[in-house]
């Protein structure tokens, strides 16, 4: 006869202990460690990730580490399915390639992605749990705003972007690539669609995507390739909503400068729209070709006195142009020249060869002196940069000043 095997029952008081403490402290959300092997892979399928890239021995990093997880927490409470939402970091000091590919210049940074796509615009918002998850509920949210009626058009604020889609169903490829590009760029524009019997107006000729310029008089712009084709709408809705011309102001001053490249700045007063549209139209005509090599950006005389006072300024002398190289501040001579053919490029121009450092150093070049006139050497210092000041703090960061840190 087999001996008789009793199981193990733990004591009563035991079972207790360890419901208890399953309730109090519910299981830990793994943050998804990304590599070379998987991360195309996961970015690829997860509508939304959030991801952090950091490094060990960065003190900023090691503080977040636990914010980060607690959010992913309360987040994967509310979105259960693992593509929904993703939490993952990336260890730059083991994965430089990853680093680099994505243009880590400091630690730890939260870049967002949407099923594979990186967002322009990284999470620079407080460094808590309630505020990365009211992020995350926010990038959650629809985009799009649904009209009830034909007439909302109508009281839209011209003041804004607007880009409206009439779509005979929602359930369509149509209207799923359009909410698509309105995911990416809902910061940039405001989405509108309208479906069925209410849309039926504007759909003479199919489905139908138009843009609607700030200006209660601006004409309205359609869009006449494929709505199936991803990369066109998104790249002509890019084109309408990221103007070539951006506002710059003390809530994307840090994103502006990140971008590193230089600063051609109209400073104006808020109510002066006059001067802003000259300086428009001569930036579109004049300077286009140099889009990716200076920033083109207007701003609030009033709200930035600081960087008019460095040139020697004050809101009673706007508009003024100025360049910001990041090191100095240089001033258009006459903002009555900004309509001259080829003045203002070759503002631009001078910043890049050199030209205008040198002259605030030693006076005009050679070739810019009259025949029999003296070549004086006049020793001066152009004003430091003002907007630099605006860059990622290092109370917030861990900035990276040499490439080969990566």
């Amino acid at each position: 006869m087999r001996p008789a095997i009793f199981p193990f029952l733990p004591d009563p008081g035991c079972l207790l202990l360890l419901l208890v403490s399953w309730l109090f402290n519910p299981a830990r959300s793994e943050i998804t460690s990304l590599d070379s092997g998987n991360i195309d892979d996961i970015l690829n399928n997860a509508d939304v990730a959030l991801v952090n890239f950091y490094a060990d021995w960065c003190r900023f990093s090691q503080m977040l580490h636990p914010i980060f997880e607690e959010a992913s927490n309360v987040i994967k409470e509310e979105y259960p399915d693992k593509n929904q939402v993703v939490f993952a970091r990336v260890d730059c000091d083991q994965h430089s390639d990853i680093a680099q590919r994505y243009r880590i210049s400091k630690y730890p940074t939260l870049k967002l992605f949407r099923n594979g796509m990186m967002m322009k615009r990284e999470y620079r918002g407080q460094r808590s749990v309630t505020a990365i998850a009211d992020y995350i509920r926010q990038q959650k949210s629809n985009p799009i705003q649904e009209v009830q009626n034909l007439e909302e058009i109508s009281s839209l604020d011209r003041s804004r972007r607007n880009i409206i889609g009439y779509f005979e169903q929602k359930d369509s490829d149509n209207y799923r690539t359009f909410e698509r590009v309105a995911n990416i760029l809902h910061d940039d524009c405001v989405f509108l669609s309208a479906f069925g019997a209410i849309s039926k107006a504007e759909r003479f000729s199919g489905d139908n995507v138009i843009y609607k310029p700030p200006g209660e008089n601006a004409p309205d712009m359609v869009y006449l390739g494929s709505l199936t084709n991803f990369d066109l709408i998104y790249a002509w809705t890019q084109d309408k909503c990221v103007p070539l011309v951006r506002e710059i102001t003390f809530e994307n001053g840090e994103e502006l400068t990140e971008e590193g490249l230089p600063f051609l700045i109209l400073f104006h007063m808020k109510d002066d729209l006059e001067s802003l549209e000259k300086f428009q139209q001569e930036v579109a005509r004049q300077l286009i070709g140099e889009k990716g090599t200076i920033n083109f950006l207007h701003a609030d005389c009033d709200k930035f006195r600081h960087p008019l006072l460095h040139i020697q300024k004050t809101p009673a002398d706007c508009p003024v142009i100025a360049i910001d190289s990041f090191r100095h501040m240089y001033v258009f001579p006459d903002f009555s020249d900004l309509s001259v053919p080829g003045k203002l490029k070759q503002f631009v121009l001078d910043l890049h060869s050199g030209k205008l450092h040198r002259e605030f150093h030693h006076g005009p070049d050679p070739t810019d002196v009259a025949p029999g006139q003296p070549i004086q050497d006049l020793a001066s210092s152009p004003p430091e940069s003002s907007f630099q000041k605006l860059a990622p703090s290092e109370h917030r960061y861990t900035l990276l000043r040499e490439k080969d840190e990566l």
